[in-house]
C-alpha cells in the first residue's frame, strides 16, 4: 500500500458525526467512493430522501453538500459487512455513551458498538485495511481494538499476509450548528498512531482541502487524550462563567461585561464565555465523566476530583434556573402554564443530548407545571423520548388550570408557534439561542399571556427594554438588576 492508494473509504456510524464527515470528505475528494453504513434502517433513508430537508441531523450547509456528492460518490447503506469489505479504510463513528450500569457506571464510556465494529472488520475485511477511531474514545482503547483484529487474523505481523490492519486515532472536533464549516476550515486535524504510511494515507486524504500544517501526527494516546481534553476545558468555562453569572446575580454586576472585561485579556479569550442553562451535546459532560473514571482508575483521586466539580457545577446551574422559576411564581408551579422556548441542547442543531431543558422541565413537571414546548427544529417524539412522559392534548389558550393539573400532575405538550405556545402561560423561558427568539415582538406576546407575567431569558437573547415596555417581568443570566 502507498499514500495515494485510498480509494474506498467505508463509515461505520450515520449520525451526527459520520454523516457529516463522510459528506465533506466525499465532496472534497470527488476520487474517493464513501460509503456510510448504519444498521438503522429509517436513518439510513433518511440520509437517502430526495427531500434534502428531511435528513436525520440538522446542520447548516450539510443539505447543500450531500446534494452534490450523494449518488456520485457518497452512498449510505445498510450493507455492512459488503461495504467493510470493499473498503481501504474503515472509519469508526458509533456511538459511546456512559455507561449507566455496571463497572464505571455513571462515568466509564460504553464501549460496546466500538468492540462489535472492531470485531465485524476483523471478519470482514480484506487486504490491508486502514481502521481509524472517530468516536469519542478513552485512552487506550486502540488497544482494545488493534487486539480484537490480531486476534482474528494473527498473520497480521506479515507484511505478506492477505488481511492486516494499521490502526489510526482521528478525533473529531466539531461544534453542532457548525459543523460543516469546522470541517471545511478545520483548526486542525489530528492524527494519532504508530504506523507512518497509514498516517500518512490519512493524512492525504485530509490534504485535498486542509493546509499541511494544520494537520497534526501524534501517538495513539496523545491522540485519544487529546480529544477528551479539548471538551473538558470548553466544558470548563462554561461552568466558570455560570458560576460568575450566580455571583453577578447577587452582587448587582452584569455578567456579559465582566465577561467582555476579561475576554479582551490575550491569556483568555473571548470564546465559551456566554453564561446560559448549562453545556449539553453527546460529548461535553460524557468526556469529562471519562477523565473522572480514568483519573479514578490511574490512581489520581484529586484530578478526579476537580473535573467532576465541572459537571457538578452544571448540573447546579439547571437546577438553580428551575428553581428561580418556581421563586419568581410566588413559590409554586402547580398548575401553571410555563413556556419552554427551545429544547435543543444549542441553536443550528436538532440535537437534544444532554440538553439543558432536559433537566429543567423535569424539574418543572415535577413542581406540577403545564409545559408548552416550542423547538424550530425538535420533533415531539424526541422530546418525549428525553422526558421519559408522553405529550397531552394542549388545552385551551384561555382555559384554567385542571382539577389534575392543580393536584400536582405535570404534563407537557408541544407547539407549532412562538404564539401558539406562550398563550394562556403565567411565564416564558428561554432555553435555546435560536436567532428567532432574538426578535420577538413582546408587546404582542405579552397580550397572549396571563398576567402578571415573567420572562426568564436563560441565554440573555432578549432586548430587557422591549421586555420592560411590554409590561412582563424578566429574569435574565447573569444580570444584577434583575
Amino acid at each position: 500500500m502507498t499514500i495515494h492508494s485510498i480509494r474506498k473509504i467505508c463509515c461505520i456510524g450515520a449520525g451526527y458525526v459520520g454523516g457529516p464527515t463522510m459528506a465533506v470528505i466525499a465532496d472534497r475528494c470527488p476520487e474517493i467512493q464513501v460509503q456510510v453504513v448504519d444498521l438503522n434502517e429509517s436513518r439510513i433513508a433518511a440520509w437517502n430522501d430526495p427531500d434534502f430537508s428531511k435528513l436525520p441531523v440538522y446542520e447548516p450547509g450539510l443539505d447543500v453538500v450531500v446534494s452534490r456528492a450523494r449518488g456520485r460518490n457518497l452512498h449510505f447503506s445498510t450493507e455492512v459487512d459488503a461495504a467493510i469489505a470493499d473498503a481501504d479504510m474503515v472509519f469508526i463513528s458509533v456511538n459511546t455513551p456512559t455507561k449507566t450500569k455496571g463497572l464505571g457506571a455513571g462515568q466509564a464510556s460504553d464501549l460496546r458498538w466500538v468492540e462489535a465494529c472492531a470485531r465485524q472488520v476483523a471478519q470482514c475485511a480484506q487486504g490491508h485495511t486502514i481502521v481509524v477511531e472517530k468516536s469519542t474514545l478513552p485512552v487506550r482503547t486502540a488497544v482494545a481494538i488493534k487486539t480484537i483484529l490480531e486476534a482474528a487474523h494473527p498473520q497480521v505481523a506479515d507484511a505478506s499476509s492477505s488481511t492486516s490492519f494499521s490502526v489510526l486515532s482521528n478525533p473529531e472536533f466539531l461544534a453542532e450548528g457548525t459543523a460543516i464549516d469546522d470541517l471545511e476550515s478545520p483548526d486542525r486535524v489530528l492524527i494519532g498512531g504508530a504506523d507512518q504510511e497509514a498516517i500518512e494515507a490519512l493524512a492525504a486524504v485530509y490534504g485535498h482541502w486542509v493546509p499541511g500544517e494544520k494537520i497534526l501526527r501524534t501517538n495513539l494516546w496523545s491522540s485519544e487524550l487529546s480529544k477528551l481534553t479539548a471538551n473538558a476545558f470548553l466544558a470548563q468555562r462554561i461552568s466558570s462563567i455560570n458560576s460568575v453569572a450566580a455571583l453577578c446575580e447577587v452582587t448587582g454586576a452584569d455578567v456579559r461585561e465582566v465577561a467582555k472585561a476579561i475576554g479582551t485579556d490575550s491569556r483568555i479569550g473571548s470564546k465559551f464565555l456566554q453564561a446560559g442553562p448549562g453545556f449539553g451535546g453527546s460529548c461535553f459532560q460524557k468526556d469529562i465523566l471519562n477523565l473522572v473514571y480514568l483519573s479514578h482508575h490511574f490512581g489520581l483521586p484529586e484530578v478526579a476530583d476537580y473535573w467532576q466539580s465541572v459537571v457538578s457545577l452544571n448540573t447546579w446551574q439547571q437546577h438553580r434556573i428551575s428553581r428561580l422559576v418556581v421563586q419568581k411564581l410566588f413559590g409554586t408551579v402547580t398548575g401553571k402554564r410555563v413556556t419552554l422556548l427551545g429544547f435543543a441542547f444549542k441553536a443550528d442543531t436538532n440535537d437534544t443530548r444532554e440538553a439543558p431543558a432536559i433537566r429543567i422541565a423535569r424539574d418543572l413537571l415535577e413542581e406540577g407545571a403545564q409545559l408548552a414546548i416550542y423547538d424550530p427544529k425538535v420533533e415531539s417524539e424526541q422530546i418525549a423520548r428525553d422526558l421519559n412522559l408522553p405529550a397531552s392534548s394542549a388545552p385551551a389558550a384561555q382555559a384554567g388550570p385542571t382539577r389534575a393539573a392543580l393536584s400536582g400532575e405535570g404534563t407537557w405538550w408541544p407547539s407549532n408557534s412562538v404564539d401558539e405556545a406562550v398563550s394562556g402561560s403565567d411565564a416564558v423561558l428561554i432555553l435555546t439561542e435560536w436567532n428567532q427568539f432574538r426578535e420577538l415582538d413582546w408587546t404582542t406576546l405579552a397580550s397572549l399571556m396571563r398576567q402578571p407575567a415573567w420572562v426568564f431569558d436563560a441565554r440573555a437573547v432578549v432586548d430587557p427594554a422591549r421586555v420592560a415596555e411590554a409590561g412582563l417581568m424578566l429574569w435574565r443570566v447573569g444580570d444584577g438588576d434583575a
